[in-house]
């Protein structure tokens, strides 16, 4: 199973893993980040994490997430693939910096390129504002959820 931890303020980042478990056909499974636990972490063979940069690193509810399952984690998820979709109204690379760092310690292994979303919201009620993503940008977040699945399901991460 393709565990999809996923946070959402203002829908991007829902929209973005609910398009990711389309892909992954019924072998990904979302979890939104304050529900998710350490046994939820267990049972996936790998890991899709799907947040909001919020000034400049992940977004709270994602880091707090990995607070609580870091440790009851630890020494026991290495080798397992995960990826990452951010959505930011800028860069997104300090959001994506932060999860590779917390996941180099659980030792688990990047299998796919992270998918970085700029909705350029730059004004308070623009990055306040409900979210609505492009056609083509959900679809790339299906082929990602589409290839991690494939990828578990064939051994191949």
């Amino acid at each position: 199973m393709l565990a999809i931890i996923w946070h959402s303020r203002t829908g991007a980042s829902m929209a973005l893993a609910e398009a990711a478990a389309r892909g992954a056909r019924g072998y990904g499974k979302l979890i939104q980040a304050g529900a998710a636990g350490a046994e939820d972490l267990l049972a996936a063979a790998g890991y899709l994490f799907v947040c909001p940069e919020n000034l400049g690193t992940m977004s709270g509810m994602m880091k707090e997430m990995f607070d609580r399952c870091y440790y009851p984690l630890l020494g026991r998820v290495e080798g397992r693939a995960y990826a990452t979709i951010i959505a930011a109204g800028s860069d997104g690379h300090g959001a994506q910096a932060q999860v590779d760092r917390i996941v180099t310690g659980w030792r688990l292994r990047r299998v796919a390129e992270p998918l970085i979303v700029n909705t350029a919201a730059q004004t308070p009620e623009a990055i306040l504002a409900p979210k609505v993503l492009l056609p083509d940008v959900l679809r790339k977040a299906e082929e990602m959820g589409e290839a991690l699945a494939t990828g578990l399901e064939q051994g191949i991460f």
